[in-house]
């Protein structure tokens, strides 16, 4: 059933722009491909974690997530066949069951995934021919399905940290001190969260809307591992007033004494990092934190999380009341932000001055998502689309938003008003944060 949100702007999502659409599929599909070539097909059916899906199992499931949106929706065609609805579902099993289920092999994934392409090409000629209002809904399903292989390739790179995978792309990590640090100060007042102009912005970024802030604090940058050391070696994970009720009982549970990865080692903290032992970068923000381990920390600092609003302001909002598209305007990312696996792994804060936000952040793009104390709730005038499923359900209260993206994140994903969420326990997202404090 088709059910898209009729207020999807229809600008850049016209008829004449199907080779645009093509090319970001391919793009999108590259972005894929890059990624799994190194590894073989032992690593691909491998389960390296009960939180990760096989990585077989996400190949598949991207091409048949296309095929319903591409094929099935727009032309009412049938599928490949009726078993990939339960088996490739994400809601149908757990990720910890999926290695268990008759998947494709990884052969008979590529083989898949390159049917359903073809078919794929064949009908986005559609939108080039005879005059059709559904074409704008249409083209959004192509952004759909673009931004959804796109996230899938983050997904896919938490699973080979996760497995510890000696991957080839990790590259030593700069052991740059960090070159930005302190807070600055934003006003506040009233200004706008949220987008309704973005073509291809999932329904929990909508509607714009105003809200009005009270003046805040908040850091420059993300916290660095060194500043979270200080925390670890000040007895941080045993300090219990620093810690939420909830936190504790994660603390208690999980008897963690670090970020997920790092053990003390002769001359200092190290980690583990796609396959490589290395010392902690000092400069870099912190990663692989839970919302318990960064909220502590805000508290042990006499500070706290700033709120999603916060965020948002920090990273878009203009002196004179306005809001930038992304922190540095309507620029490329290019040479601003440390997205799109440029280095596998967070930059030295304040390594891309020209991606400074308006009040003077940085990094709010890139390197790490950040933990918000937000719960993940829908914004006033919230309409689901394309599907229930996609935002509603997880409007429960169970999880916090994330903002900014990370250096695993592609950079057609990684917009300010993206808003990511997990549960507050999750350690194996590329999860960091930054601390705020009320004027």
């Amino acid at each position: 059933m088709r059910c898209y949100n009729h207020r999807v702007p229809p600008q850049l999502l016209v008829a004449n722009d199907v080779a645009a659409l093509a090319a970001q599929l391919g793009d999108a599909r590259r972005y894929t491909d890059d990624l799994v070539a190194p590894l073989s097909d032992d690593d691909l059916v491998r389960q390296f974690s009960h939180l990760q899906s096989p990585l077989a199992w996400d190949l598949a499931h991207i091409a048949h997530y296309e095929e319903l949106w591409l094929i099935r929706e727009i032309t009412s065609e049938a599928g490949t066949d009726p078993r990939y609805d339960d088996l490739y579902d994400a809601f149908a099993h757990p990720r910890a069951e999926r290695v268990a289920l008759a998947l494709l092999t990884p052969a008979e994934a590529r083989a898949f995934r390159a049917s359903v392409r073809r078919r794929v090409l064949a009908r986005l000629q559609r939108l080039a021919e005879a005059p059709d209002p559904r074409l704008a809904e249409d083209a959004f399903a192509v952004g759909l399905v673009v931004q959804h292989e796109l996230q899938h390739a983050e997904t896919m790179c938490q699973t080979l940290q996760a497995g510890d995978v000696a991957y080839p792309g990790a590259r030593r990590s700069d052991m740059s001190e960090a070159r930005a640090g302190g807070e600055v100060l934003v006003a506040g007042g009233a200004g706008p969260i949220g987008t309704s102009t973005e073509p291809w912005a999932y329904d929990n970024e909508r509607e714009a809307h105003t809200v009005e802030l009270a003046p805040f604090w908040i850091d420059v940058a993300p916290v660095t591992n060194a500043a979270f050391a200080a925390f670890i070696d000040d007895g941080g994970y045993r300090l219990r007033d620093c810690w939420s009720a909830e936190g504790r009982a994660w603390l208690d549970r999980e008897r963690a004494e670090a970020p997920l990865g790092w053990r003390r080692g002769p001359r200092g903290f190290e980690r583990r990092r796609l396959g490589r032992a290395e010392p902690v970068p000092p400069g870099e923000p912190v990663q692989h934190v839970s919302f318990f381990e960064a909220e502590a920390y805000a508290a042990w600092a006499g500070r706290r999380l700033p709120t999603e609003q916060e965020w948002e302001a920090a990273a878009t909002w203009t002196p004179d009341g306005g809001k930038l598209r992304q922190p540095w305007g309507d620029a490329p990312h290019a040479g601003r932000a440390n997205v799109g696996r440029a280095r596998f792994a967070p930059a030295p804060v304040g390594s891309f001055p020209d991606g400074v936000s308006p009040c003077g952040c940085h990094g709010m793009i890139g390197d790490v998502w950040e933990w918000t104390s937000s719960p993940f709730q829908p914004y006033p005038g919230f309409a689901a689309f394309p599907y229930p499923e996609y935002s509603a359900a997880f409007f429960d209260g169970g999880y916090r938003v994330l903002r900014g993206g990370s250096w695993a994140t592609h950079p057609l994903v990684a917009r300010a008003t993206f808003r990511n969420w997990d549960h507050p326990q999750r350690r194996q997202i590329f999860s960091g944060f930054r601390t705020a404090r009320d004027a």
